[in-house]
């Protein structure tokens, strides 16, 4: 297994959910938050896989995002699926683009998953600035969404998943497992190291006792079984292992 971090960049997050990139500004709106986003790629011996899209941030014309595909040697169109924890906006936005009215992915080779129930709750919080309703509503209309209803169970020979809720009612996460090892993805109920160092209940979750109830079980589960745990908004480390 392999596992290759996409840091698409280090940003702002304001409490109305603007990213703002934190090379251009020295400090963010009263409030905001300061995190990376950085989705990961991950090849199996019989797929290539990735996790969360990202921002959908662009340099110089170029979904930054796609690039770092490039340049880690692969291209968009080997992706064979794309694996979605929850729908915010950015977990979402580096999908693909809109030609018009129009949306097209980045990634029309792969197979996407994502939970039927977090796209109604999603679809049912129009004023919700986490989500884009825009691209949610588009993604509706791609041919390759797999949509999930089960709480739980294996997609393919090496990954499972279990819909924990915690950051947004229907909020799933990914464990890999292969050649011995194995990976936790846990999506916005486990994004910084920092979260396992303090026992807090976030205000910013939907339901943050159960976030943190879930964070001091992997924790034990990882240190056990030896675990990396992959983080999409830390600062420093996008794996750790405890």
């Amino acid at each position: 297994m392999k596992i290759i971090p996409l840091k698409e960049g280090l940003f702002w997050a304001s409490k109305v959910k603007e990213f703002t990139l934190a090379d251009t500004v020295s400090m963010g709106e009263p409030g905001a938050l300061k995190m990376t986003i950085t989705p990961f790629l991950i090849e199996l011996p019989d797929d290539l896989v990735l996790v969360d899209a990202g921002l959908g941030f662009e340099r110089n014309g170029k979904p930054v995002l796609v690039s770092l595909l490039q340049d880690a040697g692969y291209e968009p169109e080997q992706v064979t699926k794309v694996l979605l924890s929850h729908l915010h906006k950015d977990h979402t936005d580096g999908l693909g683009f809109f030609k018009a009215d129009h949306f097209e992915t980045y990634f029309p080779k792969a197979t996407l998953f994502l939970q039927q129930r977090e796209m109604d709750y999603a679809l049912s919080q129009p004023e919700n600035p986490s989500f884009n309703l825009q691209t949610i509503k588009a993604l509706q209309q791609l041919s390759n969404v797999h949509y999930m209803n089960a709480d739980q169970g294996k997609i393919g020979n090496y990954i499972t998943f279990e819909v924990t809720g915690g950051h947004s009612p229907f909020h799933q996460v990914f464990w890999f497992r292969e050649g011995g090892e194995t990976a936790l993805y846990g999506g916005d109920n486990l994004p910084q190291e920092s979260y396992l160092k303090y026992h807090i209940a976030y205000k910013t979750d939907y339901d943050g006792k159960k976030a943190m109830e879930l964070r001091q079980k992997w924790e034990q589960e990882a240190r056990t079984e030896n675990w990396k745990i992959l983080l999409y908004h830390d600062l420093e480390k996008p794996i750790v292992e405890l």
